[in-house]
């Protein structure tokens, strides 16, 4: 399995609409895809100055799909969110391929 995170640093002054249009909006296009099994948002815990940190994390079945698409898919749909927050935000992208697991007994 492949872990994509993205990590965003959002302006507090936009930061409820940018949420709402991620969970509406760019979250459910990015699933539409067929690429990924899930995404989980998370909150970075501790304050910037000006800003609120973010991760998404997105679980990718396999580094095939994870290439379908970062080849089809991720451009337009980084294009989409770079227009609408242009200057609001700074992004970076991070892949992970799990190893190994472990659970709770």
């Amino acid at each position: 399995m492949i872990l994509y995170n993205v990590t965003v640093s959002i302006d507090r002054e936009i930061e409820q609409d940018w949420l709402e249009w991620m969970r509406k909006c760019h979250i459910p296009e990015v699933m539409e895809t067929g690429c990924f099994l899930e995404c989980r948002i998370s909150r970075i815990q501790g304050e910037e100055d000006g800003g609120s940190s973010y991760s998404f994390l997105y679980l990718a079945p396999t580094s095939e799909k994870m290439d379908e698409y970062q080849q089809h898919f991720a451009p337009k749909l980084q294009q989409d969110h770079s227009l609408r927050y242009q200057g609001k935000f700074a992004a970076f992208r991070t892949l992970l391929t799990v190893i190994e697991e472990f659970k709770a007994p």
